[in-house]
């Protein structure tokens, strides 16, 4: 049979629940069981497709430790599969596993395989304010692999100053890529919420999404105590939301497979191609440009070119949304313009459908398949980001077949990253130039850190904060700093930059 070994998404299923009572909320492997059962109900196969599969593949729960959820989740569905895999941190695992198995599909290494993930951050938070023993399971009988790179994508100086969390640090890629393209605060602002008002119009749309609220582009832009800065120059509602109940769960198998239990032909949606690659240099300060990623045109450009189409050919997109720059970064590196009429979401992202911490891109898979079994002929493509922008997956699917002169699964290789590392200088009292900063505010508005990325004259940079003087953080957060000269002195433990 022609064709039997195109590997097919075939079944999709989503959770998204709302408990105020903890002690009442589902327990995270309850959760990736039941997305597993919606799955295989959605391709029509149910039980048989379960049982049928050969992986089962579990997305890391960062808000439940679990010695081994793969095998947990094994047990719950009362299935035996030959493989079970849980994976690393990363919003890009969800995707890089689809991309995975559909090579091994393709390459007759698996026939059917499972990719579950959820978190819980919603009902874990509430327990531990309300003192509420969660009695959920957290073992398993650890022999399951483990797939994705667990690499610490931080330097010693970074967490010496504070630099550790991805709040504190996507606003120095946000307000580096301000500055290239020079506009003011004000004029940043605006295109911030013309970005975001958008995504909240597909969130409303989404029955699965957390927070299902139209929000206008002044009301997303604009603080006030609803809508707090988080890290200038973000505001509350331009933040990725963690603190959900959300899972999602996809079935991706060989054609000849999925029709040989049953699965009907409208129901597949085919893998064209994917990319997965690592931002080098690795380490977010010793990148030499934060206002490009060149991580996702590498994953991006290798989807595309192993699906054998272009960026122009893709009618449905879902860029990784956990930041406003993630969206700005990712159109810049593949090719899409800021008045491309494409959505450049599919559920609403991050900030409005919810962000269940490594799982969002199954949410955005479910909403492809949805989509492409409804619009026949059509095509998406579908990103993932894990840590700092660190790593990246990339994946295109079809409602049809793979074009004939698409290159051969596997053949196409992802570009090498040429940049090299940034050289620092810490411990210094030099002269430096703010290449680009955020300050951190607290839940009542206060400025409370100002973090800096300075060069000094040699090129080198050095990684700051500012002196904790609340007029100098609000000044800071008031007019534009890029460009601005100053003073690098060693301080107690950290680097200070004290503006000339």
């Amino acid at each position: 049979m022609s064709g039997e070994r195109d590997p097919v998404l075939v079944g999709v299923g989503q959770w998204s629940e709302r408990r105020e009572d903890p002690a009442a909320a589902a327990s995270p492997v309850e959760i990736l069981a039941a997305v597993a059962r919606r799955a295989a109900d959605d391709a029509g196969a149910g039980k048989a497709l379960l049982e049928a599969l050969d992986t089962l593949a579990v997305v890391n729960v960062t808000a439940w430790r679990m010695l081994d959820a793969a095998s947990l989740v094994a047990d719950a569905l009362q299935l035996a599969p030959a493989r079970r895999i849980n994976t690393s941190i990363g919003g890009n695992t969800p995707q890089l596993l689809v991309n995975r198995f559909a090579r091994e599909i393709a390459a007759g290494r698996c026939d059917a395989a499972l990719v579950a993930g959820c978190d819980v951050f919603f009902s874990a938070a509430r327990a531990r304010r309300r003192g509420v023993n969660l009695a959920w399971p957290t073992g398993g009988d650890g022999r399951s692999e483990t797939a994705g790179d667990d690499s610490s994508p931080l330097l010693e100086v970074e967490i010496r100053h504070g630099l550790v969390a991805p709040a504190r640090v996507y606003p120095l890629f946000e307000n580096a890529w301000r500055a290239r393209h020079g506009w003011s605060l004000d004029e940043h602002r605006r295109r911030l919420g013309a970005l975001l008002a958008p995504m909240t119009e597909v969130a409303a749309a989404n029955p699965y999404a957390w927070f299902p609220i139209r929000r206008s582009a002044e009301e997303i832009a604009t603080p006030t105590p609803a809508n707090r800065m988080v890290g200038f120059p973000y505001t509350k509602y331009m933040n990725a939301v963690l603190e959900v109940d959300q899972g999602a769960a996809v079935i991706v198998c060989s054609r000849a497979r999925a029709r040989a239990l049953g699965v009907p032909d409208d129901r597949m949606v085919y893998w064209w191609g994917g990319g997965d690659a690592k931002e080098e240099p690795w380490s977010v300060v010793e990148r030499p440009d934060l206002a490009r990623a060149p991580g996702v045109a590498r994953a991006g450009g290798a989807a595309l070119a192993e699906a054998g189409v272009a960026i122009g050919d893709i009618e449905h997109l879902d860029l990784y949304s956990c930041f406003p720059c993630a969206v700005q970064l990712a159109r810049d590196a593949l090719g899409i313009a800021e008045d491309d009429p494409r959505p450049v979401t599919l559920t609403g992202g991050l900030p409005y459908a919810g962000g269940p911490g490594n799982a969002y891109t199954l949410h955005s898979l479910a909403r492809a398949v949805e989509r492409l079994r409804a619009a026949p002929g059509t095509r998406a493509l579908v990103t993932g980001v894990g840590w700092f922008l660190s790593k990246h997956s990339a994946g295109v699917f079809g409602s049809a077949p793979r074009p004939a002169g698409a290159p051969a699964i596997g053949s196409v290789a992802v570009a090498p990253s040429l940049a090299a590392p940034v050289a620092l200088a810490d411990g210094v009292d030099a002269p430096g130039t703010v290449e680009t900063y955020t300050v951190l505010f607290d839940r009542e508005g206060a400025p409370t850190r100002g973090f800096v990325l300075a060069r000094l004259a040699d090129g080198r940079r050095a990684v700051a904060n500012t002196p904790p003087d609340r007029a100098l953080l609000e000044a800071f957060a008031a007019q534009e700093q890029i460009g601005r000269t100053g003073r690098l002195r060693p301080g107690e433990g950290i680097q200070l930059f004290d503006p000339s």
